[in-house]
């Protein structure tokens, strides 16, 4: 019978949802993305596909490296010493976001960089950090330690960027934050300061909120290799891993599906906040102000995605996930400035109309909330059924993979993109690509057979 560890011990576990989030909700998509999109590049569209090639750029790297480290992981034993190198870049990264200044001839080559090595550091943090699940709780409680996860982190995510809003990011126009306040410690909004801190406040609180899991939850034992020697074997491994997935096919099934609907999921979160900077104007209030609702309702997708996860299973819960998005994607697709569902015309928000003033932008806002609601439980059931499928022995490796196959092609979404965006010059035409990815997943996962692996 296997010994868990205490409560405490899984309760500084989830903590590490909540102290990488802030990076994913202020830097990923609602804060600095549109940020570098409004204010750094030279347009929105072109800004679309600049960040566009650097998600690519960073998916390629997670892509590559993350099955070998996991193998490497699995080979000698703690990861703990993994989750510090890989957080010191996140917070490398995060706190270099503050030198892309608005008119400085180096600004968006300074974003980019520290955005693509805060990336990597983040993902592959996270990959280690998902390897411990099941040493935690047993196997049929996985579901919920997974959900609750995500949605602590998304908790994390909404203080995160209240403070932003409430605190320190402020109006160009007006000086003053969501709240009507001054930014604190004197941050200057005609230089963009209070959207720059987003950088160093995703450091700070990754820094602060995840010491808890290196106190107090037990790290995998040292088995004795010498990590040279972990790396020689650990290419050996791999090859072998990747051979051997044959035996568990619908592993092997799972694994190609997800490598596909992540990848649509990786792009809409990166675009959808610049999508609507740049189609519908909206500020940094605006944006933030619908990060917020859409986190709260990821929330309580989170929560509830994991108790169906634990009752239904994972696979229902990510098929229903994939296609409330694909019925979002379209009509993300079918809204302007002037019209809904691609033909029927609405009036422009007029000055004066106040936040989200238009029935476009309503609209928008309430497909948002949907993506909120079920973009958790997609993630969270995801990583649940991986620990499920995955044969005990090998379980970093597996998630080694489950990062790959997430990240195998995030550097083509991405890609795909910001090629259609440049070909076009329009932002809709870069986000169609998304209704694609989440499809094919969809019909892959459907063929899983959840009751072997």
């Amino acid at each position: 019978m296997t010994d868990y560890p205490p409560k405490r011990a899984v309760r500084a576990w989830i903590m590490f949802d909540w102290a990488a989030q802030p990076f994913f909700t202020l830097i990923t998509t609602f804060v600095f993305a549109p940020f570098f999109a409004s204010a750094l590049a030279p347009d929105p569209a072109q800004g679309q596909a600049w960040w566009g090639y650097a998600t690519g750029f960073a998916g390629l790297c997670i892509a590559v490296l993350s099955p070998l480290l996991g193998g490497v992981a699995d080979m000698t034993g703690p990861r703990k010493p993994w989750i510090a190198i890989f957080g010191a870049m996140l917070v490398a990264g995060a706190g270099l976001l503050w030198f892309a200044a608005p008119g400085h001839p180096s600004a968006v080559p300074i974003a980019l960089a520290g955005f693509v090595l805060a990336t990597i550091g983040a993902e592959f943090a996270t990959v280690f950090n998902n390897a411990m699940m099941t040493r935690l709780v047993p196997p049929e409680r996985i579901g919920r330690l997974s959900g609750t996860g995500w949605a602590v982190g998304y908790l994390g995510g909404l203080l995160s960027l209240v403070i932003m809003l409430g605190f320190l990011a402020a109006s160009p126009d007006t000086g003053r934050t969501l709240l009507g306040l001054l930014p604190a410690f004197g941050l200057d909004p005609a230089l963009r300061e209070g959207d720059r801190i987003s950088g160093p406040l995703a450091a700070l609180w990754f820094v602060v909120f995840v010491a808890p899991m290196f106190l107090l939850t037990p790290d995998m034992p040292k088995t004795g290799v010498k990590l040279a020697a972990a790396a020689s074997q650990g290419f050996v491994q791999l090859k072998a891993t990747l051979a051997d997935v044959r035996r568990w096919p619908s592993m092997a099934r799972f694994l190609i599906a997800n490598m596909i609907y992540q990848d649509g999921l990786v792009a809409l979160f990166a675009f959808g906040a610049i999508y609507a900077a740049g189609v519908f104007g909206w500020s940094t209030i605006e944006v933030g102000i619908f990060g917020i609702l859409l986190t709260v309702t990821g929330v309580f997708g989170a929560l509830a995605g994991g108790w169906l996860d634990d009752r239904i299973g994972g696979k229902p819960v990510v098929l229903g996930a994939i296609v409330v998005l694909i019925i979002t994607c379209i009509g993300i697709l079918s809204l302007g400035k002037g019209h809904i569902l691609f033909v029927i015309p609405a009036e422009a928000a007029r000055p004066g109309d106040g936040l989200f003033g238009s029935l476009p932008e309503k609209v928008y806002l309430g497909l948002g909330l949907l993506i909120g609601l079920v973009a958790g439980p997609m993630q969270a059931a995801s990583r649940s059924l991986l620990a499920r499928l995955s044969p005990p022995a090998r379980t970093g490796q597996f998630f080694g993979l489950f990062a790959l196959s997430g990240k195998v092609t995030s550097f083509m979404g991405p890609t795909l993109v910001a090629l259609a965006t440049d070909l076009t010059d329009r932002q809709e035409a870069g986000l169609a690509v998304l209704i694609v990815f989440f499809t094919v997943g969809g019909v892959l996962l459907w063929g899983v057979k959840t009751g072997q692996a």
